[in-house]
């Protein structure tokens, strides 16, 4: 899931991966870049309210709605999920394909021609790297229940579930270099998103020649020796840091982010249909045609401005002055109002696959159990549901389930068995009585720059406090607040998950014990059980009894609270063509090459 990363996810549960800047270049920083050579085509503007940090989504901290959207406009891969939320094959790119059933083998290959903007191809070093990244294999680390490390080492900082490549053994590499295979111990319920897929971060990530530069070796198949010569770690067996590892996984997980551009134009390759041209910090980020870009849907535009404009007033006014054609503002009323008082716009709304959630650490003034359920108790739903979501969806209600959502088939039976019923209104004599004279301190950690979790902050701020907490505001702002989830600085988070509207990988990204998404430490072997059930049952009916049993006891933990579904609310200038709603964390941007300039 993404957050906000709604965090890379699902917004609970329906998603492959959920999910939550800042250098210069000089406009003609790409002149002497390969593939960068503009055409006519037009160019248009999209205001985000995310500012962009990093050109490698797939890590903990990069792993939010803006970093995975360029990335989707700068990456290629095997398939993309459409706004029916329909897996669609890139076949210019590549192939993937079953090879076996019983042991599940899926071999993939890339085309012949598909390169990096920098002229190297792209293939099965790529996908190696890929692989190891996501599926965990080297990493020792044993966590307690908290999400303490207590020995061993974990290596790559990956955002996603590696519950789906964990199952996999070495690849094996085709003589060409261009193909590897996959073979699972286990059947593998999402196997067609598991890897290389678009919705899942920027297909074949990052380029492994540029990794294995940066990491000391001297070219990308001295860094696929190494990874495939490298034992699988041991948790119950540690063993000392692996030096070479050590140095690739750190460039993987850090050498990405936004600041480091000046400094090394590979950070910013691409293997998709446009180029990163430069970044004004904090402010906005152009994208140009890549004129190499033979193997998927060719983009009608030439440049995409993409600025980063966090009120969504501002967003509105910059669509109405022309400054931008595309805005995907907060939803709240009055953004709705002056939108609807423009002409010359089309408007854009649905539900979204996301959720905003209220999220306790089990540390801290958490560990106790009954301290988590006196806040809880405090927790004025309704009220923050009647000031966030009310005016734009009359009659809407509290979210009852922290693995579905309102619209998904199994949403019903689990709200009405998980417990979430015992949190339905706020109860002040619940939480002193738990309390019992005690008058615990809560930092909170937000976006203060997002008026809807602000103002679900105040409110719980004001109700907490009356039943004997003492709410500390850790709100920061948007470009801060998403780098300390899983930190030590706050007891509870409010933040958002959104996700990819295919699989159910997500549910363990969160929830799994010591999981790279799992930021407040909660942990149940119990569900982790379920979950290593869940993600090799291939039935859909049978996936949402296991489901349901999960989101039981992620309630009966007092683990928080979901808040809402998220709304959605978008325009775009009627100038503008072919851009159509989504409801996962791509948002209008799943089918940007179809995008033009009417003429």
């Amino acid at each position: 899931m993404r957050f906000d990363r709604l965090t890379k996810l699902f917004a609970g549960c329906a998603a492959a991966v959920l999910a939550l800047a800042a250098c210069t270049a000089e406009p003609d920083a790409t002149e002497d870049l390969p593939g960068v050579s503009p055409t006519p085509g037009g160019e248009i503007s999209v205001a985000e309210a995310g500012v962009f940090s990093s050109f490698n989504p797939q890590t903990a901290d990069g792993n939010t709605d803006i970093n995975n959207r360029i990335a989707y406009a700068t990456h290629s891969g095997f398939n993309y999920v459409d706004n029916n939320l329909e897996i669609v094959p890139l076949e210019d790119f590549g192939s993937y394909e079953k090879v076996s059933e019983d042991p599940l083998a899926v071999k993939y290959t890339v085309n012949e021609g598909v390169a990096w903007s920098d002229g190297a191809p792209v293939g099965a070093d790529d996908m190696i790297l890929a692989w190891a990244a996501a599926s965990g294999r080297f990493d020792d680390e044993l966590a307690a229940g908290n999400g303490t490390v207590l020995s061993g080492t974990r290596y790559f900082d990956y955002a996603g579930s590696s519950e789906a490549l964990a199952l996999t053994g070495l690849p094996e590499v085709s003589e060409d270099n261009r193909s590897i295979t996959l073979t699972y111990s286990e059947p593998y319920a999402d196997w067609e998103t598991a890897f290389g897929s678009l919705a899942d971060d920027g297909g074949i990530g990052v380029p492994a020649h540029v990794v294995a530069q940066g990491a000391g070796l001297a070219d990308e198949k001295e860094l696929t020796q190494l990874l495939l010569g490298t034992a699988a770690g041991d948790p119950l067996d540690p063993a000392p840091v692996d030096p070479e590892l050590r140095a690739v996984a750190d460039y993987w997980n850090t050498a990405f982010a936004a600041d480091n551009l000046p400094d090394n134009p590979a950070l910013y390759l691409s293997s998709g249909p446009y180029i990163v041209q430069g970044i004004e910090p904090g402010a906005s980020l152009t994208l140009v045609r890549n004129e190499d870009y033979t193997w998927g849907p060719k983009p009608e535009l030439d440049r995409i401005t993409v600025r980063f404009l966090q009120d969504p007033s501002t967003q509105v006014t910059a669509l109405k002055d022309g400054s931008v054609d595309i805005i995907s503002p907060r939803a709240d009323s009055g953004t709705l109002t002056e939108l609807e008082a423009l002409g010359n716009i089309n408007l854009h709304q649905g539900n979204q696959l996301a959720y905003d959630h209220l999220d306790l650490k089990f540390d801290g003034v958490f560990a106790d159990e009954a301290v988590r359920e006196a806040f809880l108790s405090t927790v004025p739903r309704q009220a923050i549901v009647e000031a966030n979501v009310e005016p734009l969806q009359p009659g809407a209600k509290p979210l009852d389930s922290q693995v579905f959502l309102a619209d998904q088939a199994g949403y019903e039976d689990a709200a009405a068995t998980n417990g979430s019923g015992e949190f339905a209104e706020v109860d002040p004599d619940r939480a002193r009585e738990l309390l019992d004279g005690a008058t615990p301190e809560v930092r909170i950690l937000y976006n203060r720059d997002n008026a809807n979790r602000a103002l679900a902050y105040e409110r719980i701020e004001e109700s907490a406090s009356e039943s004997g907490f003492n709410v500390v505001d850790g709100g920061l702002p948007a470009a801060e607040w998403a780098a300390q989830l899983g930190t030590e600085s706050y007891d509870a988070a409010i933040f958002g998950w959104t996700a990819s509207g295919v699989g159910v990988s997500g549910v363990p990204q969160i929830f799994r014990t010591g999981a790279a998404s799992n930021f407040n430490g909660f942990s149940s072997p119990e569900a982790d059980a379920l979950m290593d059930d869940l993600i090799t049952e291939t039935d859909a009916q049978a996936r949402d009894e296991l489901q349901t049993r999960i989101d039981r006891l992620i309630w009966s933990a007092r683990y928080g609270l979901p808040l809402y579904q998220v709304p959605g609310l978008q325009a775009s200038a009627d100038t503008i063509e072919h851009v159509e709603y989504m409801p996962n964390q791509t948002g209008l941007w799943w089918n940007f090459w179809e995008w033009s300039v009417a003429r």
